[in-house]
C-alpha cells in the first residue's frame, strides 16, 4: 500500500461526447482513486472533436483536480488504462502526486528556434532543467517543430537525461493542434516538464522490428542516401538480400523494408536496442542508391529490418518483461505511433494489452503520436511506428 510519502498515480478516460459530462466523469473518476486536494502533475490527451474546447477542458481540469503543472494535447486516439480509443471522440487523463519532486514545466516557442538552438545558454534558459532531472516530457507540434534539431540540442546540452513524448497528431495542418500547458493552449511549438526528485523511471522503447541479413558497412553515403554498401552497390546488396529470404519474409516486404543504424558501431555485439530504425524510402535503378529517413556517413553500420504485428508484439513484451521482475511502477505514460493500433495489430488495444498483462494494471495515459520521442543508445531520438513508454516507482 502506497503512503502519503510516495509518487502514486490516478488515471481516467471519458468517451462523453459533451465537454462538461466528460469533464465531471473524469474527475468523478480520479475522486474515486483518491482525495487528494490537489496533484503535482496532470497529463490530458484528447481527440479533435474536443479541439476548440481545449481552453475550457484545461479550465475544467485545473479547477476540479487543481493540478501544479498541467501538460496535454490533440491526438487523433489515446490510450487509457485498458483501451485505445481510435477514431471516436476520448479524452485520456492522468494525475500524479509526487512529493519531493521538482516540476519545471517549459516552453519552446515557434518564433525563436534559432536563438533557443544556437545558444547553447539560450536554450538552457528555456528548459531550465535541474542537475539532477531524471526525465523530460514533451509534446511538439508537428508542423512548427524542428524536433529532431531539439532532440540534439537535449543531447548535446543535458547528456544522458532522456526525453520521452510525442508529436501531436490531431490536426492535419499548422496552427490545428492545440496544446495545453496549465492555462494557456499554444497551437505550435513544444512544450514539457522536466522531473527531478524523489523516483525511479525507466523508459522503454520498442521499434517493433527484428533484423534480417548481415550487418554492412556503409562504404559510401550522401546526405539520405546509401550509396554502397561492403563496397556493392546497395540495391544490389539489397536485391540478394531479399532473393535469400524465406516466402513469408518476402510477404512482409508489403510492410516496408526498414533500415537500423548502429548507435555504436564499435560495440562487439550488437542486437536489439542498439539501432535506430529508419524506413527504406525508394531507389534509384541506374546508380544503386538507396534513400532512406535519415542522414548517414560512410563508415557507420547497417542492418536491414523487417516489421509485422508478430513482430511488435514480441518486441514490446520482450521489452516490458524485465520489468516484472521489479516492484510494480505506480504510473506510466505511453506514447504510441498512429501507425499502431488497428493499422497494425488485427485486434483492438494492442499495445495496451501486452503491457497491462506484464505490469498487472498500471495507471497510466498515452496518445496516438504523428512521431514519438524516446532514447536509444541514450541517445534522445524523434521515431516512427514506435511505443515510448516511461515507468515511474518510488527512489529505492
Amino acid at each position: 500500500m502506497p503512503t502519503h510519502s510516495e509518487i502514486q498515480f490516478h488515471s481516467a478516460l471519458s468517451t462523453q461526447t459533451d465537454l462538461e459530462t466528460a469533464s465531471r466523469e473524469l474527475n468523478n473518476a480520479i475522486r474515486a482513486q483518491s482525495a487528494a486536494p490537489f496533484f503535482d502533475l496532470a497529463l490530458v490527451f484528447f481527440t479533435p472533436h474536443y479541439a476548440r474546447v481545449g481552453a475550457f477542458l484545461a479550465e475544467n481540469l485545473r479547477r476540479d483536480l487543481t493540478p501544479r503543472v498541467l501538460l496535454g494535447c490533440t491526438s487523433e486516439g489515446v490510450i487509457g488504462k485498458t483501451q485505445e480509443i481510435e477514431n471516436e471522440p476520448a479524452i485520456a487523463l492522468v494525475v500524479a502526486q509526487l512529493p519531493g519532486v521538482t516540476i519545471t514545466p517549459f516552453i519552446l516557442d515557434a518564433g525563436n528556434w534559432d536563438e533557443a538552438l544556437g545558444d547553447v545558454s539560450q536554450f538552457e534558459g528555456i528548459v531550465d532543467a535541474p542537475l539532477d532531472a531524471k526525465i523530460a516530457i514533451m509534446i511538439g507540434d508537428p508542423f512548427s517543430t524542428p524536433m529532431d534539431d531539439v532532440l540534439r540540442a537535449f543531447n548535446a546540452h543535458y547528456p544522458g537525461l532522456p526525453v520521452i513524448g510525442g508529436m501531436a497528431s490531431g490536426a492535419q495542418h499548422s496552427h490545428g493542434n492545440a496544446l495545453i500547458l496549465n492555462e494557456r493552449v499554444h497551437h505550435q511549438g513544444a512544450i514539457g516538464v522536466t522531473l527531478a526528485g524523489n523516483f525511479d523511471v525507466d523508459v522503454i522503447v520498442s521499434q517493433g522490428c527484428r533484423p534480417i541479413g548481415k550487418l554492412f558497412r556503409v562504404s559510401a553515403a550522401r546526405e539520405n542516401f546509401l550509396l554502397r554498401l561492403e563496397n556493392e552497390s546497395a540495391l544490389a546488396q539489397i536485391q540478394k538480400l531479399i532473393s535469400d529470404l524465406s516466402p513469408p519474409d518476402r510477404e512482409l516486404l508489403r510492410n516496408g523494408l526498414f533500415v537500423g543504424r548502429a548507435i555504436d558501431s564499435t560495440k562487439d555485439a550488437l542486437g536489439r536496442g542498439d539501432f535506430l530504425i529508419r524506413g527504406v524510402m525508394g531507389a534509384d535503378q541506374n546508380s544503386g542508391a538507396v534513400a532512406i529517413g535519415d542522414v548517414i556517413a560512410p563508415g557507420e553500420t547497417i542492418q536491414f529490418h523487417l516489421r509485422d504485428q508478430v513482430t511488435a508484439e514480441e518486441d514490446l513484451a520482450m521489452m516490458l518483461m524485465p520489468q516484472s521482475l521489479d516492484a510494480p511502477p505506480r504510473g506510466a505514460l505511453l506514447f504510441s505511433c498512429n501507425g499502431r493500433g488497428t493499422r497494425l495489430y488485427d485486434h483492438p488495444n494492442g499495445d495496451i494489452s501486452i503491457i497491462q498483462k506484464i505490469l498487472g494494471g498500471v495507471n497510466l495515459a498515452g496518445f496516438f503520436c504523428a512521431g514519438e520521442i524516446g532514447p536509444i543508445g541514450g541517445k534522445n531520438f524523434l521515431h516512427g511506428h514506435t511505443a515510448s513508454m516511461v515507468l515511474f516507482r518510488p527512489h529505492t
